[in-house]
């Protein structure tokens, strides 16, 4: 099948890479609010006490910090669950076009604030950008995965999470007092946003629609049929426009998906837990907290700079997603992500031995920083970018959207627990904090041995028929035709 072999063409490194700035959004700003905490807490007091004649009181900056902090979420929380209504209506590429007003709205909004000495521009800017954020995290791996050749879609689906990781790398990087997280420079550092906005608003109007949006939503045969061509880089477009069509005369015989009916029906309960499931497996299992508690480690090591180290985290955090980008298509979704929540328990354990034993053995510290790094490289290798863009695969073209937004729902719902939560269970707990992943991870793994289908290799229309044949009950690795006849002699 011309595209099941797949090749990268100019145009779907166009749509894509156009595509993935959106990932690098919701990763800078992720990352970009915490370098300079200490100055835009001064900013804080210092407009605090030109306003009332007073400074602000400990109790109230503590707040006032988390809420600007927490509130990216809750802006996510709400993009996220929005989905579905601007992909169904405008399309998956002008629904990432138009969502870059937010981005521009934030970028002013937390660029000017110290100007206009108001932290309460700061904090709106970092929910409208939380919006934004939402609203890609659904739009950019749903837009990828339906440009993509089966062949290269897990590769290419990695690329959201590559785009993640670099822009929360850029933000570490940006954000030393020696480039914009100084006490003048950091109103430029959260408005930075307002560049990669701009350079998507450029490339996007050269990208194509996602060529299942045209033919199934809008029924433009001839247009998918053309958009499709220059996708593929080849004239024989037949196999692919055929799935499509039964992919649609499958849409035809039932209703339009509600996100409801997603957990009502028989047929998309499965892949909805599946989908809601892994979220949950990456936002539980610890990576943000070990972002948020390396810092102490880095500095009872002993590095004097532990900036650095955080940094060489985001730069381990980044080589690894490379790495995953070019091997799920021969190791396999499930497998990586198998491999993943597996490593990540072990660095757990590793972690919660040295820090316990950090008092009595100094250098247990460095076992400490190993662990992390591993942790952190083990995520990258599947519970990272996986979870992301297997809901294109677990879904066809008329619940996507819906499941999307549940997806994304309870991946920013979990972000939004764990990040409020972390710090008054690490107090505690103490070293034994991880324990608690540890224990989750373990629950995850065997949820994905058990639970979870391989989809590499599989058109979206085989793993459809694989969970309406009840093939997704089994978790082993099977061959297309081996998913596809699952379960095939309990069909009615």
């Amino acid at each position: 099948m011309e595209s099941g072999r797949g090749k990268m063409t100019a145009q779907l490194m166009l749509a894509v890479g156009g595509a993935v700035l959106g990932s690098l959004q919701f990763g800078y700003n992720t990352g970009v609010i915490n370098a300079p905490q200490k100055v835009i807490e001064e900013f804080y007091n210092q407009t605090w006490h030109n306003r009332y004649g007073d400074y602000i009181s400990p109790g109230t900056l503590t707040t006032l910090w988390a809420l600007s902090v927490s509130i990216f979420s809750v802006g996510g929380m709400l993009g996220s669950f929005s989905v579905g209504l601007f992909v169904n209506r405008f399309g998956r590429r002008n629904s990432m076009l138009a969502s870059n007003v937010l981005a521009f709205l934030a970028a002013a909004l937390m660029g000017f604030s110290k100007m206009a000495a108001s932290f309460e521009m700061l904090v709106l800017g970092r929910f409208v950008v939380g919006v934004y954020s939402g609203l890609s995290t659904g739009f950019v791996p749903m837009y990828v995965g339906e440009v993509s050749p089966t062949a290269l879609r897990g590769a290419l689906g990695t690329l959201h999470q590559l785009g993640v990781v670099i822009g929360i790398l850029i933000a570490q990087v940006f954000g030393m007092d020696l480039i914009m997280g100084s006490e003048n420079l950091w109103p430029l550092l959260l408005g930075f946003t307002f560049v990669p906005a701009l350079v998507q608003c450029i490339l996007l109007p050269f990208a194509p629609e996602s060529p299942r949006f045209l033919l199934i939503n809008l029924n433009e045969e001839n247009k998918a049929k053309s958009v499709l061509k220059k996708l593929r880089g080849t004239t024989d477009v037949s196999s692919d426009l055929q799935e499509m069509k039964e992919e649609s005369r499958q849409m035809m015989q039932e209703k339009k998906v509600t996100i409801p009916e997603l957990f009502r029906s028989p047929m998309y309960r499965q892949p909805i837990l599946i989908a809601v499931v892994l979220q949950l497996s990456q936002q539980l299992s610890g990576i943000n907290a070990v972002f948020y508690y390396s810092t102490r480690i880095f500095e009872k090591s002993g590095v004097q700079q532990p900036v650095y180290a955080t940094i060489g985290a985001g730069v381990v955090n980044t080589a690894f997603t490379v790495v995953s980008l070019f091997i799920v298509e021969r190791a396999g979704r499930r497998t990586l992500h198998l491999i993943g929540l597996g490593g990540m328990a072990g660095c757990a354990i590793l972690m919660t031995i040295a820090l316990a034993l950090l008092d009595q053995m100094a250098w247990m510290s460095y076992v400490s920083i190993i662990a992390i790094f591993g942790f952190v490289a083990f995520f990258e290798i599947g519970p990272g970018p996986i979870p992301w863009f297997i809901v294109a695969e677990l879904f066809s073209q008329g619940p996507r959207p819906a499941a999307f937004a549940v997806a994304g729902l309870s991946n920013w719902t979990s972000n939004f627990i764990v990040g409020m939560g972390f710090q008054y269970v690490e107090e505690a707990c103490g070293a034994y904090v991880f324990i608690i992943f540890m224990v989750l991870l373990i629950l995850f793994f065997i949820f994905t041995y058990f639970k979870v289908p391989e989809t590499k290799g599989r058109t979206f229309d085989e793993i459809a028929s694989g969970f309406r044949q009840g093939g997704a009950l089994q978790g082993d690795n099977k061959t297309p035709d081996e998913f596809h006849g699952l379960g095939a002699d309990s069909q009615v």
